[in-house]
């Protein structure tokens, strides 16, 4: 989604005062809440992570690690966003392992976890807690 490029420019330019003060820790804007597609992942560069990022269908907002836990790979971003029961989950486009959002746990896999971040809204950005 070139929203997420749009936006890099300017997240770029507030990492980089998160860098200067020494710290990647903390909130990082990373694009409006209308740039994301329901259903749908993007991934974003945040103080040099790559994050996956995900509004599911009911409209909530999730931020993941882009890497897949079982091969390396940062493809999370196209995972297949779905659920168990009442649990978003992410299912991974290598391997099918299916992940619970909000906690990271594999649901077919106790060995495999997936690194999960806090997401908040302000004035219609998503914003992802490093």
């Amino acid at each position: 989604m070139t929203a997420v490029l749009e936006t890099a420019a300017h997240d770029a330019l507030h990492d980089l005062e998160g860098q200067i003060s020494g710290s990647g820790a903390g909130w990082h804007r990373v694009c409006t809440v209308t740039d994301l597609e329901p259903a749908w992942g993007e991934a974003a560069l945040i103080a040099g992570h790559q994050v996956a990022v995900f509004q599911t269908a009911n409209g909530e907002v999730f931020a993941v690690a882009n890497e897949d836990p079982a091969t390396g790979a940062n493809v999370m971003a196209r995972g297949i966003t779905g659920s168990r029961g009442d649990r978003p989950t992410i299912a991974s486009p290598l391997h099918k392992e299916v992940y619970d959002l909000e906690t990271g746990e594999c649901l077919g896999n106790p060995g495999l976890r997936l690194a999960t971040f806090g997401t908040r809204i302000v004035g219609g950005y998503i914003e992802v807690e490093l």
